[in-house]
């Protein structure tokens, strides 16, 4: 219920009313059955504006952490990310990309809209980076359609790094949805999960229009971190 009321109360007509948010392809999204929403990820604020052009409700996974941590704190944070569409990532699995993998399968084969971030992190320079093959072995064992997903202007909104930015209107666009029945059976070929991978990283290029580059987001973080602490480094001894 805390999920509803967020959406149509206490939260989302306040989002709609400032940000007015548009959309296309929403038809795309089947009115019921389990589908997974695979998007990329320039901000914090994508969770909010994609699910809010919706009519159904979409769940994504969150650390466990969230959902135990003890006391009046722990509480609010389990009921607040419970209640707004998250579950936790189910740590039987053995580590958490494994978890999240047995907790999106049980969502979808409870016939809901899972949402997946590809990338793994959000892109810290706008740029669509390569997809982990989670997503493609979450659609062969689970037997159900991708649908790509770009969301357009929330680093405007709320930029990497900073808590406010600038105002624009999101644009959330749903591609046509991407069968990869064809492979059935092949969940365990890494050839055949980097394929699809790539293929529906290709159909959210085209809808964001970012420049792809075929490197994982987080270690294109490292790279450039790493680059500002040299151009630092170097400053420092031109100033000593």
């Amino acid at each position: 219920m805390f999920y509803w009321f967020l959406k149509w109360i206490a939260l989302g007509p306040w989002l709609k009313l400032v940000f007015r948010p548009r959309v296309t392809g929403a038809d795309n999204v089947p009115v019921e059955g389990p589908a997974i929403l695979a998007s990329n990820h320039l901000s914090y604020a994508d969770w909010l504006f994609m699910p809010l052009t919706l009519q159904r409700r979409v769940t994504f996974v969150a650390k466990a952490e969230y959902f135990t941590t003890p006391g009046l704190k722990g509480w609010l944070q389990k009921s607040f990310f419970s209640g707004s569409g998250q579950v936790p990532i189910d740590r039987s699995g053995g580590n958490a990309s494994e978890g999240a993998i047995i907790s999106a399968k049980r969502l979808l084969a409870d016939g809901e809209l899972f949402g997946i971030y590809p990338e793994g992190t959000r892109s810290h320079d706008g740029k669509l980076y390569r997809g982990k093959v989670g997503v493609a072995r979450l659609a062969l064992e689970s037997k159900v359609p991708v649908i790509p997903v770009a969301v357009v202007g929330t680093d405007v909104v709320a930029p990497p790094g900073k808590t406010f930015g600038r105002f624009t209107r999101p644009v959330v666009r749903f591609g046509k949805p991407l069968d990869f029945s064809r492979y059935e059976g092949l969940e365990n070929d890494r050839y055949i999960l980097r394929s699809i991978t790539d293929e529906i990283m290709y159909e959210i290029m085209r809808l964001s229009g970012q420049e792809y580059v075929d490197m994982y987001a987080t270690r294109a973080k490292e790279l450039s971190k790493s680059e500002k602490d040299g151009d630092q480094g170097g400053e420092s001894k031109l100033a000593s």
